[in-house]
């Protein structure tokens, strides 16, 4: 297995195990403490972490996927951490921070597709 492999397949499950967390946490003990809205943005963080983490552990099977790692990754944690924080907290502005991660895993995904495309 070639280290890329490890590295991405690592990121990707540990992404996930963090997503399975993080979601029965936002199911059990958020449930009757936070607004409706609020958990709402919280279950959506949760969400699109599980697509990257999905992402990163298919990408990690890949031997062609040299881009989309990095951009998937660090997306994911600027997307659902500034919702997550966004929720926890109630400040708004960290809403603004959002798109930037959702950029980034849109940038990761369209790298991955001409990665598959170069092959």
């Amino acid at each position: 297995m070639t280290r890329r492999f490890l590295n991405l397949t690592a990121a990707g499950a540990l992404l996930a195990a963090l997503g399975v967390a993080l979601g029965a946490f936002g199911a059990h003990a958020l449930k009757t403490r936070l607004d409706p809205a609020l958990l709402a943005n919280f279950e959506t963080a949760v969400r699109y972490q599980m697509y990257a983490a999905l992402a990163l552990l298919a990408l990690g099977t890949q031997t062609g996927q040299r881009r989309a790692g990095w951009p998937l990754l660090l997306g994911s944690v600027i997307f659902s951490g500034s919702l997550y924080l966004m929720a926890l907290t109630g400040a708004r502005w960290l809403g603004a921070v959002t798109p930037v991660g959702g950029a980034l895993m849109i940038a990761g995904f369209v790298l991955a597709a001409l990665d598959a495309r170069r092959r």
